[in-house]
């Protein structure tokens, strides 16, 4: 297949472009610098240059890239620019979404989130809604995705991967990352908030064998949901940070996510738990 990577350069795409290669698909990367098409070619990667903003340019280059499947990978969190990623959601994906019907492109996959869902009871499953009568700040995220997953669904095979969050290079859990940095000044508490963790390689498998999955929305995480009590303190070991405090209470959503659904599909992750990736050493490199 030919598969064109909107957001190549980041967390995930870094991961996911040597193992498009390797699996034989013909991979060209969507960047908005030019000077990235020269590490995408080291990784046997083609490029087009375009911003997902500009709508004109992006039709124009999924008009030249032909692609069979595209891989919506585009984030703004590696800047912490949180506007800029409401925004790619928003109008980044809308754009994506309407240049990949005119071209006739019938799949798309899409990089979403599994701490969206409405609070309830056990880690949620993809068949139950979204959290979209949260209060601010989370409603705007909430609305973000389900606008993103809504113009995705508009092809006529659209799956949506949401990711439990990320750890390993590149991401804020890692150990130069910027969760590491604050629990080394004391600054996370260990709450009783539940979450998900995906080690970011997994998640790139995840995508991979989601070119041949059934549309529809699929739970990326690991198996054990843990609350903070659980997970932070050995993140903090790993980060070489003091264990952490203790703070009462949970945020809205903190529920994790079960991967049942990805597990039936054939997605087995090489870290089954946080507590196996936190830590292996092969995990953070």
């Amino acid at each position: 297949m030919k598969i064109l990577v909107a957001g190549a350069t980041g967390a995930i795409g870094r991961q996911l472009v040597p193992m498009l290669v390797a699996a034989g698909h013909e991979t060209v990367g969507l960047v908005r610098d030019p000077n990235a098409a020269a590490a995408l070619a080291e990784q046997g990667a083609d490029a087009v240059v375009a911003d997902a903003f500009d709508r004109d340019a992006l039709f124009r280059a999924v008009h030249d890239a032909k692609p069979d499947a595209i891989m919506h990978q585009l984030t703004a969190l590696g800047t912490r620019d949180f506007a800029a990623n409401a925004r790619i959601r928003r109008e980044g994906t809308r754009h994506l979404a309407d240049a990949a019907l005119a071209a006739g492109v019938r799949r798309m996959i899409v990089q979403s989130i599994s701490w969206a869902y409405a609070p309830g009871e056990g880690p949620a499953e993809e068949e139950e809604p979204l959290d979209l009568d949260a209060p601010e700040p989370r409603r705007t995220t909430v609305a973000g995705i389900a606008a993103m997953e809504r113009a995705a669904a508009e092809l006529p095979e659209a799956v949506i991967l949401r990711y439990g969050l990320f750890y390993g290079p590149g991401t804020w859990y890692a150990p130069d990352g910027l969760m590491a940095e604050q629990a080394r000044q004391g600054g996370l508490k260990a709450t009783d908030g539940v979450s998900s963790f995906v080690h970011v390689r997994d998640a790139a498998r995840a995508a991979v064998l989601a070119l041949h999955w059934p549309a529809g929305a699929y739970n990326i995480a690991d198996r054990e949901p843990a609350p903070g009590t659980a997970w932070l303190p050995f993140f903090a070991a790993a980060a070489e940070a003091p264990a952490p405090a203790y703070e009462p209470g949970s945020a809205r959503g903190e529920r994790g996510a079960s991967n049942a659904k990805a597990l039936r599909h054939g997605w087995t992750p090489r870290f089954g738990s946080w507590r196996d990736g936190f830590g292996a050493p092969e995990a953070w490199g």
